[in-house]
Parts: structure tokens; C-alpha cells; sequence
């Protein structure tokens, strides 16, 4: 079921009406980088087209914009109502990095050990979880002390890959999905139809200009295919990139006096699934018990990379959802008409209902579009 009309009081920051927020709305001409200040929505695509560019300039100052009115009484519509509100960013490459905290090591562990299968990974949690939960924990990645707990890992039979990349110098990065894709606020996640073990991934995702430089931070969800990734790790891209497959906002949050890093890594993200059926699962993810810090996440990210639109890092999850829903030790899977809430106090609050990835609406603008429309409204110049 989808979201009904976008409200403010219910979903921005606690404090919204001091945050700087950054996001997409398209007013029926297409979309429009906005700027939300003093609860205030100003339409900045005069001063930069898109996004990206917006960030790239770092202009941030309200007053260049135009004043639109108030974000409580806009009536904001995530269907084909205009004003529509989308994902926050466009331009931007979409970056995450996995197995970043203890716990989440532990159920990829699970999951290759299972090859994908929701009940023999029940059999391995609880002398997984003895053997190496809380060694995970108490070492820093990349240190002597990672080295030294490897060896012994590897001497018990139990290393793998992704104890590696928990543990290890490097951390997990990859692609998340292309350019544009990224659905917003009330808009339909979907799962693949021929998945049976699946989930929402509830992440805080930092947002990066070109250089690399975090700006702010927003709430996302990236949804994830625990039985295709489970069997093995090269399917991590279909487990990870599908249509309708990775959500974000409401808004980007911009740092200011009012909100700094140090909010992020202080972040509690909660997670409520609601279900047709009656069915609840609540869970929670700390960013204070993450592995690796956000800006090395992001350092890690930048690499010898370049990224001349900037990108968003979601910065991954400690929820693993072991809760069974319908079978005893099957554990938790989507089904379609779920509606997951992401939420944070100074983030606010990220709803979308489930769907199977190939009935979500198809993404259809993508580059050329959006190139088209900014064209056609003057926004860039159409020479060749």
C-alpha cells in the first residue's frame, strides 16, 4: 500500500524547521533541486540544474533560490500529483559498503556457510555467533590484532570472506545501483519475484561532493536478496542492483553549526516492518558500533577513483533480521504489500511499501531524460 501524502511533521527531523535539507521535488515541469530552510522550500534550479551540481558549487544560500512556500502546506504527492516529491540526490554514483559491523559479519558468514538457505542457516547462528561474535568486536579492522584473530580463524576452519572484509585492511565497496535510479520517500521497493529470503537493509547514507568531502547524510534502504547473495558472493550484484531496489530520503540533511558528523556516527536508525498480514518486526542499528569510521568509509570509497558528480555512501547496517515470520527457523522474508519505515530523530523518516521488482513502475528517466528536460526548460544550454 502506498504512503498517503507526504507529512512533514510526521517524517522530516525533530527539528526540521532548523535543518538545512537538500531534495528533489518535480513541480510538473520535472524535477527541481530544492533547499529547504526554515521550514521554507526554495526551488534552486535556476541557480544549479541539478543536485549534484548544487553540491559541486556548494551553493547551500536559500535567498538564490525562489521561495515556493511552506514544506507542511505544499501537499507533497509521491504518485503523479505534482508537486512530487523524489529520491534527494540524481547525478551522483550510488556506493555502499558492507559488513561493517559485528553482527552483520556474522549473517553474511551464515549465509555463505547456508549457500542461501533460510533454515540450515539456523543450525549455525548460535556457534557462529560464540566462536567469533565477540572477537569481531573487539578488534579494529586492519590491525594487529585483525591479523592475529585471522590466523586463528583460519586455524579453526572458520575464515571467510567476509570476516576479510569485516576484519581485514579494506573494507567492502561497491556499486549500489546506476546513476538516477534511486526511488524516494512512498515510493515502491521491490524484490526479485523468484527471491524467498530477502530484506530491507535500514543504513545512513553519507552524501559526497567530488572531492570526496561529506556534506550531509540521509536515510536509505538497500534492499537485499540474502538467498541469491548467500549462494555466492558473485551474485552480489544481482542481489544488490534491481529495479526499485535501493530507496533514500526524505531529504539529504546538510551540515551545519546544528548537525556535524559526529551525529552520524551518534545515529540510532530504527526499523519497523508492517506486514498485510499482521505481521511487526522491529529492529535497530547504532552507528556507534560501526567497524569503521564514516569518513574512512568514504576515503575508502574515493580510493584512486574519481566521482566529478559526487556520490552517496550508504554506510551499512548492524539489523539482521533472524525473527521467523512464517515457518519456524525460516526466518524473515519480504512479502509483497510490506511497508518498511526507516527513521532517525535528525534524519527523519524514510517509508516505502514492497513490492516484486518487476511490477514496481519501470525507471524510465534516466541521463538522456534528464538531459532532455532541463533542455526544454531552459536549464542547460542545447548546443552541441
Amino acid at each position: 500500500m502506498t504512503p498517503a501524502a507526504f507529512d512533514a511533521a510526521e517524517n522530516l527531523p525533530d527539528d526540521w524547521r532548523d535543518a538545512l535539507l537538500l531534495g528533489r521535488i518535480d513541480f510538473g515541469d520535472g524535477p527541481s533541486p530544492v533547499i529547504v530552510a526554515g521550514g521554507i522550500v526554495h526551488d534552486m534550479s535556476r541557480v544549479a540544474p541539478t543536485v549534484s551540481l548544487l553540491i559541486e558549487a556548494g551553493a547551500f544560500d536559500p535567498s538564490q533560490g525562489v521561495a515556493v512556500g511552506t514544506l507542511d502546506t505544499l501537499e507533497l504527492s509521491v504518485t503523479g500529483a505534482h508537486p512530487r516529491l523524489l529520491s534527494p540526490i540524481d547525478l551522483q554514483c550510488v556506493k555502499a559498503s558492507g559488513v561493517t559491523f559485528a553482527v552483520s559479519a556474522v549473517e553474511r558468514v551464515i549465509e555463505e556457510r547456508a549457500r542461501g538457505d533460510a533454515m540450515a542457516a539456523r543450525d549455525m547462528r548460535d556457534r557462529l555467533e560464540t566462536s567469533i561474535g565477540g572477537s569481531i568486536r573487539s578488534v579494529t579492522p586492519g590491525s594487529t590484532e585483525a591479523a592475529a584473530l585471522k590466523a586463528v580463524l583460519i586455524a579453526e576452519g572458520l575464515w571467510s570472506q567476509y570476516l576479510e572484509v569485516a576484519i581485514g585492511p579494506d573494507a567492502e565497496i561497491f556499486t549500489k545501483s546506476p546513476v538516477l535510479s534511486t526511488v524516494g520517500w512512498g515510493a515502491a521497493v521491490g524484490v526479485r519475484s523468484d527471491s524467498d529470503w530477502n530484506n530491507p537493509e535500514p543504513e545512513v547514507v553519507v552524501i559526497a561532493d567530488p572531492h570526496g568531502k561529506a556534506v550531509g547524510a540521509t536515510l536509505g534502504n538497500d534492499v537485499n536478496l540474502r538467498d541469491f547473495e548467500g549462494r555466492s558472493a558473485l551474485l552480489l550484484g544481482k542481489a544488490k542492483d534491481n529495479n526499485a531496489s535501493c530507496a533514500l530520503g526524505p531529504f539529504i540533511r546538510l551540515f551545519d553549526d546544528g548537525f556535524t558528523i559526529d551525529d552520524v556516527r551518534a545515529a540510532e536508525v530504527a526499523l519497523t516492518i508492517e506486514g498485510n498480514d499482521g505481521y511487526v518486526l522491529r529492529g535497530s542499528s547504532s552507528m556507534r558500533e560501526i567497524s569503521r569510521d564514516p569518513l574512512e568509509l568514504l576515503r575508502q570509497a574515493m580510493s584512486e577513483h574519481h566521482f566529478p558528480d559526487g556520490f552517496a555512501l550508504f554506510c551499512g547496517t548492524m539489523f539482521a533480521p533472524t525473527q521467523d515470520r512464517d515457518h519456524p527457523g525460516r526466518g524473515f522474508t519480504h512479502k509483497v504489500g510490506d511497508v518498511v519505515t526507516i527513521a532517525s530523530d535528525r534524519l527523519g523518516r524514510l517509508v516505502n511499501p514492497v513490492m516484486h521488482a518487476c511490477d514496481a513502475p519501470a525507471w524510465v528517466d534516466g541521463i538522456g531524460a534528464t538531459m532532455r528536460n532541463l533542455a526544454a526548460r531552459g536549464l542547460i544550454g542545447t548546443g552541441r
